[in-house]
């Protein structure tokens, strides 16, 4: 074998070195396809662009835009510009669908589409909906309804201290439960002023010397009292409680409010005679005539027995249906002058 180094260099033969120079390397064959084939672009070179307008063909600014991969995936999120344009560049080719959203609009959300390599594909169609209205109707139970009406008129006082209890002056008034009409006559049957309404009609009957039987005195004029709070607690009891709600009839006054003052006077002294009933239909106002006579027939069990008889239970019937025509008048004509704070809620 020949040496690399003396095929390199030879010795002449005056001592000289002669230099020869090994081939040149081959040149790489160039293939005009594979050349092609580096140059072509990479991933990452497409683009997604698009308008969002509304139903009338304006534009619409602000709304988010998501591209979303065709499997669900979300892939970059925008903000349309002034002129509802939209441009996602610089994304791989695939399947995207594109999903806007915008304040006071429906979502919208495209079909599928491919986007090729370097390709510019405009979304066709962004079109945005005006959203459905969203109303929100709360619906109370009557009781709940009822009650909170019934606060309010536990609240009503004429000149901010005789009790206004049994008047409404919501017309469509919500029907009370036997609970809430006994709570009612509970709550008037205790309240101070009827406290003081009893001795002041306890004084006048002394001075009067009204059922001699009882005799004056401290004796008298406490068996007068006892005798005018049991008229006055039974009476309330079994008009506006007892009698009600065994025979389903609301209990209170509804006031009127308008109309002529004949309309208006006969719907105060008719109240007595018809009330309405818990349905809501105009009926025979029973459980104030059957109360009012079954409070006569109790106060035989404790007026002097010089007093009692029939006399006695229609004598204090009267009594009674004279002062709910009464108490109706001040009602319809000058409670709600005299009365704060109540609903302006009339027959109208």
């Amino acid at each position: 074998m020949v040496p690399a180094s003396a095929l390199a260099q030879q010795r002449t033969a005056g001592g000289g070195i002669i230099t020869r120079s090994l081939p040149d390397a081959a040149l790489p064959h160039s293939d005009p396809q594979n050349l092609a084939q580096q140059s072509s672009p990479a991933e990452g070179s497409a683009s997604v662009v698009g308008t969002v307008l509304d139903v009338s063909g304006a534009t619409v600014s602000g709304a988010d835009v998501s591209l979303i991969h065709g499997d669900g995936t979300q892939l970059l999120t925008m903000v349309s510009e002034a002129n509802g344009e939209f441009n996602f560049t610089k994304i791989p080719a695939g399947s995207y669908l594109v999903s806007v959203n915008a304040k006071g609009f429906a979502p919208f959300t495209s079909a599928e589409f491919a986007v090729a390599v370097q390709q510019a594909y405009e979304v066709p169609d962004v079109s945005l909906s005006v959203a459905p209205t969203n109303m929100e109707l709360t619906v109370l139970p009557t009781e709940l309804i009822a009650a909170g009406q019934l606060r309010a008129e536990e609240q009503q006082r004429l000149v901010g201290v005789i009790p206004n209890f049994f008047t409404s002056y919501i017309h469509d008034a919500a029907p009370l439960t036997w609970k809430q009409k006994f709570s009612l006559a509970a709550r008037n049957g205790v309240d101070p002023v009827a406290f003081i309404g009893i001795a002041l009609g306890a004084g006048i009957e002394q001075a009067m010397n009204t059922y001699p039987g009882y005799g004056q005195g401290a004796a008298g004029y406490g068996k007068r009292y006892a005798a005018r709070f049991a008229d006055g607690r039974s009476s309330d009891f079994l008009t506006h409680a007892v009698f009600p709600a065994l025979l389903h009839q609301d209990p209170r006054y509804f006031y009127q409010g308008s109309g002529s003052f004949k309309s208006r006077l006969m719907h105060a002294l008719s109240s007595p005679f018809v009330t309405r009933s818990d349905s809501g239909r105009t009926v025979p106002n029973a459980s104030f005539l059957l109360g009012d006579i079954c409070s006569g027939a109790l106060s035989n069990l404790y007026y002097p027995k010089a007093d009692r008889g029939a006399s006695l239970v229609f004598t204090n019937a009267a009594v009674g249906l004279a002062g709910r025509l009464g108490t109706n008048l001040i009602r319809e004509f000058l409670s709600k002058l005299l009365t704060k704070s109540v609903p302006d809620h009339g027959k109208f």
